[in-house]
């Protein structure tokens, strides 16, 4: 059980490095919206941020849906946690941990983004990411040499926004039906987010295995 519960933490602990020294670069190094070519011109790195869940969706742009999520993924931390412990001591199988660990992972690194980074970054009310109508919070705006008013969003401990960047721009060919030209997969997304996926994606695939007497049912 010991043995299997430091592999899954060592793990974790390691894709959650890996997360947040890529959106700490994304952050320093680009400017918003910047686009680089990493491999021929159908992968990029795109730097945008959102206020909302995996791949950019979102189900509100208010406080109270902001809050919402993020108390979520901090719930989802703590139950996913006990889980892994929990079925460690039934002896589970490591790659059966480790994948609710790749979840685990996922869910805290964007966690991590929205705890913290409104106290590490400085805020920039002129970015199209931090302005949201009616929070009623303004700020001065100072772009192409012009102070002018916008509304901004609330900021502080839970409220950040998620750092995306990777991007596939790769496109269906014209001669398919319905998908013919338009992009295979049009999502901006993070390494947390690919976590969750691959995770899930893995759980699904491995159900019969993973979860054998409701297989039966």
């Amino acid at each position: 059980m010991k043995k299997n519960l430091i592999i899954v933490s060592a793990v974790v602990f390691g894709l959650l490095l890996m997360d947040q020294i890529i959106k700490i670069y994304i952050k320093s190094y680009f400017d918003s919206d910047e686009v680089r070519y990493v491999f021929g011109n159908w992968f990029s790195l795109h730097y945008v941020e959102n206020r909302g869940m995996a791949f950019g969706t979102t189900f509100g742009s208010g406080i109270v849906s902001k809050l919402s999520l993020s108390i979520f993924r901090l719930l989802a931390f703590f139950g996913i946690s006990y889980f892994i412990y929990k079925e460690a001591k039934k002896g589970k199988k490591l790659g059966y941990l480790l994948t609710f660990g790749l979840i685990l992972a996922g869910a805290t690194g964007n966690l991590i983004d929205s705890m913290f980074y409104d106290f590490i970054f400085p805020f920039n009310p002129c970015e199209v990411y931090n302005q949201v109508e009616g929070t009623g919070i303004h700020m001065k705006c100072h772009d192409f040499g012009f102070d002018y008013p916008v509304e901004v969003r609330h900021r502080g401990f839970l409220l950040a926004n998620v750092v995306d960047m990777f991007q596939f721009d790769a496109m269906w060919p014209k001669w398919m039906p319905w998908l013919g030209g338009s992009p295979v997969f049009p999502a901006i997304w993070n390494f947390a987010d690919a976590c969750i996926s691959i995770g899930v994606s893995i759980m699904i695939l491995r159900y019969k295995s993973f979860f054998p007497s409701e297989s039966k049912k």
